[in-house]
């Protein structure tokens, strides 16, 4: 299958696009972190929580707790400086913290994204409906978007992550996952049928990613998410008997990594699968007619987002912003992307519901 060279439309997803499912905002995460028992009384939650309670003051009953960023900026100065805290954190110590820490955001992602009835189905009802030519920017971990795409499947298209995934290649190591179509290569078709593909660009990484720093490639999973809080370790179950494993890399045998991005405000973007989810986003931008950016603040965490969009942004291009938060600061931090934008006070459900909306927004 084959792209036309130009983009209708490029939605760009936020927070805000998952959270009606149930999917926490970043703001909620730590106090998330610090409440909740499950992840307390975990070996690596208990290493990670005392190591907040060390080093940051918070008001639980007032609410007030330090930015996300503003942890993982404190660990990372340690990091860059290779520099140790103190006696009880080291500076391999530290390292490990920050590793226990993302897979806690993993972890706490994950437990919202078993969902059946997810309002992404609306979504894709509307794109099949009214114009396929669209491309997906997600700055979101969760899986939502692709389990709602289970029913589009094979009868509507593929969807391409834009990297390779060992899931592409049908080898003998790989025969206990699950072969994956690439959309890039022919597809079969039945008569009459004309699939297409959607790109789906998971900016900062997804949680059915997982990630081989020995061999560089990413093996997908998308029905296993899960992490042990006790081992560190990423799980995946056999069906039908659902026997627990661990996940390592069938070409090396090294244990695979997360592949999610945290939030801080000076990212390292030279991780070889987001470097080239980067450029091929630069392309879609470049190449889209319309943008529209729903549930999605250009947090001041996201300085790449916005150097993405201001370097590659055409001036003829229509922006359209779909937000709850009707705020002049909000307004402003579009307003330097483009002149001419065009706000939205809807929320992803709201929009993703009024078929007349979408009809307008998918074909203007």
């Amino acid at each position: 299958m084959s792209y036309p060279i130009k983009r209708d439309v490029v939605f760009v997803l936020g927070a805000g696009a998952s959270h009606p499912d149930g999917v926490p905002l970043q703001r909620h995460i730590l106090p998330m972190i610090l409440s909740s028992e499950e992840i307390n009384d975990s070996e690596i939650g208990r290493i990670v929580v005392q190591f907040i309670r060390d080093n940051f003051a918070y008001n639980s009953e007032q609410r007030i707790y330090p930015l996300l960023e503003s942890v993982f900026g404190f660990i990372d100065y340690f990091i860059q400086q290779n520099e140790s805290l103190s006696s009880n954190y080291t500076i391999d110590k530290i390292r490990l913290i920050k590793e226990y820490l993302i897979k806690i955001i993993h972890y706490i992602v994950n437990l919202k994204t078993h969902k059946e009835n997810s309002i992404y189905k609306y979504f894709w009802e509307s794109v099949q409906s009214y114009n396929p030519n669209v491309s997906i920017i997600t700055l979101n971990y969760d899986t939502l978007l692709e389990q709602a795409f289970d029913s589009q499947f094979i009868k509507f298209g593929y969807l391409d992550y834009c990297f390779h995934l060992m899931n592409y290649e049908k080898r003998d190591e790989l025969k206990p996952f699950n072969f994956w179509i690439n959309p890039r290569e022919p597809v079969p078709t039945e008569e009459n049928e004309t699939p297409h593909s959607i790109k789906i660009l998971k900016l900062h990484g997804s949680l059915n990613w997982k990630y081989c720093n020995c061999c560089n490639q990413t093996l997908l999973t998308p029905w296993d998410r899960e992490i042990d809080l006790n081992r560190g370790k990423l799980t995946g179950y056999t069906y039908p008997d659902k026997q627990k494993y661990d996940y390592y890399c069938p070409l090396d045998n090294t244990e695979f990594e997360t592949l999610i991005m945290p939030p801080l405000f000076a990212k390292h973007l030279n991780q070889p699968v987001i470097s080239q989810l980067l450029s091929e986003a630069s392309r879609e931008i470049r190449s889209a007619k319309k943008i529209i950016f729903v549930g999605y603040s250009l947090s001041n965490a996201d300085v790449h987002i916005h150097a993405l969009f201001k370097k590659q942004l055409k001036n003829n291009v229509k922006i359209e912003v779909i937000n709850t938060r009707n705020l002049e600061t909000l307004k402003l931090k579009y307003r330097s992307l483009s002149a001419d934008v065009n706000f939205h006070n809807f929320s992803f459900e709201d929009m993703v519901k009024n078929k007349n909306f979408m009809q307008s927004l998918l074909n203007e």
